[in-house]
């Protein structure tokens, strides 16, 4: 699977979540270094640039990823929120969050890995109290466990992406279609 962090669910908060990958098969873990941590926080905009993670904000990071997820996932099915998990979100969300400065060429952030992660969560916290709630839905792709925030014409936005899952989704499809398909006798 890509190493690549992905940005397609229309919210950090999402995309952090989504950083476990295929949660109901291989489970694919994009948090595997300190280093990875610090890119996506990068990658992502939160912050600028950030001091160098340890391995025990990679477990933290972790930690507050899965929190976050049930809490997304009871959410957007309408059932109660998990007290652990519910501790764990609040418990990173009253950390000093990173505090963007401006400068000459504009606004620059720099944090270290418990403020950056607790500007996700506060950013989370927003999401799961606001009025997007509606639209969070997970991709259709049954190996994708990314929820998504769909604000397609109409709200049937079927995939987390096109790029990621919609184009793999449909391809599939096609070639299940052809081989249905009776074949034509020569006559």
């Amino acid at each position: 699977m890509n190493l690549e962090h992905v940005f397609v669910c229309g919210h950090p908060a999402l995309d952090f979540a989504a950083t476990l990958r295929a949660r109901r098969t291989v489970g694919f873990e994009m948090f595997v270094s300190p280093e990875r941590l610090d890119a996506w926080y990068l990658e992502s905009g939160i912050v600028d640039a950030i001091s160098p993670s340890q391995d025990v904000d990679v477990e933290r990071a972790v930690a507050v990823r899965e929190a976050l997820y049930r809490l997304v996932t009871a959410r957007r099915l309408g059932e109660p929120y998990d007290d652990e998990a519910l501790a764990t979100v609040n418990g990173a969300a009253r950390k000093p969050p990173a505090t963007p400065q401006l400068t000459a060429t504009g606004r620059w952030t720099v944090a270290a890995p418990e403020a950056a992660l607790s500007s996700v969560v506060r950013q989370a916290v927003e999401l799961l109290s606001g009025s997007d709630v509606p639209l969070l839905k997970e991709c259709g792709n049954p190996e994708c466990t990314r929820i998504y925030i769909d604000r397609s014409r109409g709200t049937r936005r079927q995939w987390c992406g096109m790029e990621s899952c919609g184009n793999k989704i449909k391809a599939a499809a096609y070639r299940a279609r052809k081989k249905q398909a009776p074949t034509e006798d020569a006559h």
